[in-house]
C-alpha cells in the first residue's frame, strides 16, 4: 500500500474526526478537554502565509501567492507587502473541516509593541504604517474569516516565530536556535536554545545592524529585486573571487559575545551599479566577497552559540537560512553535529512558527514537520474534470513513472504536478520541471523556458541511497534542497547540467518509501541512461509564483516550451 494512498486516507480521517469534534468545548489555555486548533498568520513585510496546527500536529500550510498569483504577495501599490493571507487561511481551515468560529487561537508573527521607532534611518514613515497595520490585524482577520473571534489573536515576536518554525518542527528535541534575516520588529538576529520545549534567548542584534539588510542592499546594487532576489547574488558569487574580503571584515565585525555590526557600505567604491543582467568581473567579485564574509560571520556566531549551550543540534530559520552555500559551510566547518533548516525559512514560515509557539505555550505536544508538502492537492477525478473542460487530449498510461522516465531519457522537458503543493520556495517533486542532467545545454534551455538569468544553476534530484557516491561534503540525506554538495569529480562530466561553475550542486534526495512514484521515475531514468539523477527546478516562469493548481499547471504548459505534462496519473504531450 503506497504512502500517497495512506496519506489520503489519513487526511480524510482527520477531516471527519475534526468535524465530529467541532462542537466540543475546548479548555484554554492548557488545551485539555478537546481538540485545540491554532491558526498561524504572516502578513507583515512579504510572503504572506497561513498555517494550521491541530493538537500539536502540522495539518496545512500555504503561501498567499499560490492563490493570488502575485509573487511574494506584493501588489504594485503603496504598502504592497502587507497583504492578509485570506485565501491561504480560508483554505487551511476548509482543508481540516474547521469553521473560523472554532479556531481557538491565532498566532500573528509580528508584535507591534516591540517596535522601536527611535531606530535611526529605519523609520521613513512606512514603519509606523506597518505597526498600525499589525495592531489592526484582529479586525482584518475577522473580516477575512467571518466568525473568527478577534480576541483570539496573539502577537508572536517575529524572530521567535522564525525560531519556533525550525526548532519545534525539527526531527529532534530541544536544539540550539539560530535566526537571521533582514529585520523583525527592532532586531535582525536571534540566538538561543529550547530547554524542555521552552525557548531561552541568549543573544540578539538590534537594528540597524543586519546581515539580511546588508545582503539586500547588495542585491539592489546589482540590479535585482530587493527582499526577494538574494539567491541570485549567491549564484553570481560563484563566478567571482572574494578580493574585497578584508574590507568587509572591517565593515562587518563580530563582537565576540554573540553579536555583530554592519557599517554603512559605499557599494559604488567596489563596483558600479548593475542592471541585473550585465555583469563585470567586479560585480562577481563583490558578490563573492559579501557571500564569504556572511559565511565567516555565521561560523563565528555559531561557534559562540555552541560554546554557550554545548548543544550538538542546531535549528535554523530566517531568510539567511535559505543561503545554502553558507549552510554547507556551517555543516562542514561549524561545531554542530546536526543542522536542520526549516524548508520555509523565509517569512512565510513564521506563520507556521507562530502557530507552533502558541501550541507549546498551551501545553500541546508538538510533532515534527511531516514534510514540506503541506499545500493543496486534487483527486484524480478532479484533475480529469479539469482536463475534460479544457478540451485537451490526454492519456492515462499504465506506468506513469516509466512514461516520464522515457520522455526525460529522450531529452524532453517534463512538467511534474503530483500530490500536495510544497510550502516554501523550493520545488521538491510536487510542482517541478524535470530534464536530462547529462546534456550541458539543458541548463541554458531551462533558464530560457523559465525566463531566468543564464548564470543561475538548476538542481539535481537523486535517490537517497545513490546520493553518497555522487555528492560529497554536504549533509545527506538532503530532502529540502537547503545545502550544496561537491559533485564527485568522476560525475561532473556526466552531470553537466546540474554541476555549477564551482563544482557544486544543490541536491534534493528522494526516499523511496516516502515518494514511491518519484523513486520509480528516477529508477526508470537510470535504467535508460545510466544516470541516477534528473534536473529539478520549480514549475513556473519568470515573475510568476510556483504552479499550485491544475489551472496554473495548464497555463504554464501552454505558455512555455514544455514537452510533456504529468498531472496526477494523466499525461499531456506537446
Amino acid at each position: 500500500m503506497s504512502s500517497d494512498f495512506l496519506r489520503l486516507v489519513y487526511n480524510q480521517f482527520l477531516r471527519v474526526a475534526l468535524q465530529k469534534d467541532a462542537d466540543r468545548t475546548v479548555v484554554c489555555p492548557d488545551g485539555k478537554g478537546g481538540i485545540v486548533r491554532i491558526l498561524g498568520i504572516n502578513a507583515v513585510f512579504h510572503d504572506p502565509a497561513a498555517a494550521l496546527v491541530v493538537d500539536g500536529e502540522i495539518v496545512a500550510a500555504a503561501e498567499e501567492e499560490r492563490f493570488s498569483r502575485r509573487k511574494h504577495g506584493k501588489r504594485p501599490v503603496p504598502f504592497s507587502a502587507w497583504e492578509m493571507p485570506e485565501q491561504a487561511a480560508a483554505w487551511c481551515l476548509e482543508f481540516a473541516g474547521i469553521r473560523p468560529d472554532q479556531v481557538d487561537a491565532v498566532g500573528y508573527s509580528y508584535d507591534p509593541d516591540l517596535v522601536d521607532h527611535s531606530l535611526g534611518g529605519l523609520d521613513d514613515g512606512s514603519e509606523r504604517t506597518r505597526t498600525d497595520y499589525a495592531r489592526r490585524a484582529p479586525g482584518f482577520l475577522k473580516a477575512c474569516l467571518p466568525g473568527l473571534d478577534p480576541s483570539s489573536v496573539r502577537f508572536v515576536r517575529h524572530h521567535v516565530a522564525h525560531g519556533a518554525s525550525a526548532a519545534l518542527a525539527a526531527p529532534f528535541d530541544d536544539p540550539a536556535v539560530f535566526v537571521a534575516d533582514g529585520r523583525g520588529e527592532s532586531t535582525s538576529y536571534l540566538a538561543g536554545e529550547y530547554r524542555d520545549g521552552k525557548f531561552v534567548e541568549l543573544a540578539s542584534q538590534r537594528l540597524p545592524h543586519s546581515l539580511g539588510l546588508l545582503y539586500e542592499e547588495l542585491t539592489e546594487h546589482l540590479g535585482f529585486a530587493r527582499s526577494s532576489d538574494e539567491y541570485k547574488v549567491m549564484a553570481l558569487a560563484s563566478y567571482g573571487e572574494p578580493w574585497f574580503l578584508s574590507e568587509f571584515e572591517r565593515l562587518v565585525p563580530t563582537d565576540g559575545d554573540g553579536g555583530f555590526r554592519t557599517e554603512p557600505v559605499d557599494w559604488t567604491s567596489f563596483a558600479p551599479p548593475a542592471t541585473g543582467s550585465d555583469f563585470s568581473r567586479e560585480h562577481a567579485d563583490l558578490a563573492a566577497s559579501v557571500q564569504r564574509r556572511l559565511e565567516d560571520v555565521l561560523l563565528e556566531l555559531a561557534a559562540w552559540l555552541h560554546r554557550r549551550t554545548g548543544n550538538r543540534k542546531l535549528a535554523m530559520a530566517g531568510g539567511i537560512a535559505l543561503n545554502c552555500v553558507a549552510n554547507t559551510r556551517l555543516h562542514a566547518e561549524g561545531p554542530f553535529e546536526q543542522i536542520w533548516v526549516q524548508p520555509a525559512a523565509g517569512d512565510a514560515g513564521t506563520a507556521l512558527g507562530a502557530a507552533l509557539q502558541l501550541a507549546t505555550e498551551w501545553g500541546e505536544p508538538v510533532q515534527a514537520m511531516p514534510g514540506a508538502d503541506l499545500g493543496r492537492e486534487w483527486t484524480d477525478g478532479e484533475l480529469e474534470t479539469v482536463l475534460r473542460r479544457a478540451k485537451l487530449d490526454y492519456s492515462r498510461p499504465d506506468d506513469l513513472a516509466g512514461t516520464v522516465a522515457a520522455a526525460l531519457a529522450d531529452d524532453q522537458i517534463v512538467a511534474w504536478f503530483q500530490g500536495r503543493a510544497e510550502f516554501g520556495p523550493r520545488a521538491l517533486g510536487h510542482r517541478s520541471l524535470l530534464a536530462h542532467p547529462g546534456h550541458a545545454g539543458n541548463l541554458e534551455r531551462l533558464n530560457d523556458v523559465k525566463g531566468r538569468e543564464h548564470f543561475r544553476p538548476v538542481a539535481p534530484m537523486v535517490l537517497a541511497d545513490r546520493a553518497g557516491e555522487i555528492f560529497q561534503r554536504g549533509p545527506l540525506p538532503s530532502p529540502y534542497m537547503l545545502f550544496v554538495h561537491d559533485v564527485a569529480p568522476a560525475w561532473r562530466d556526466r552531470l553537466p547540467a546540474v554541476t555549477h561553475v564551482d563544482g557544486t550542486a544543490r541536491v534534493q534526495t528522494v526516499e523511496a518509501g516516502e515518494n514511491p512514484l518519484l523513486a520509480r521515475m528516477l529508477t526508470g531514468f537510470e535504467a535508460r541512461t545510466g544516470l541516477p539523477a534528473v534536473v529539478n527546478t520549480s514549475l513556473n516562469t519568470a515573475g510568476r509564483p510556483m504552479v499550485d493548481s491544475p489551472r496554473d499547471a495548464l497555463e504554464c504548459f501552454g505558455s512555455a516550451p514544455i514537452d510533456l505534462l504529468a498531472i496526477g496519473p494523466f499525461v499531456i504531450r506537446r
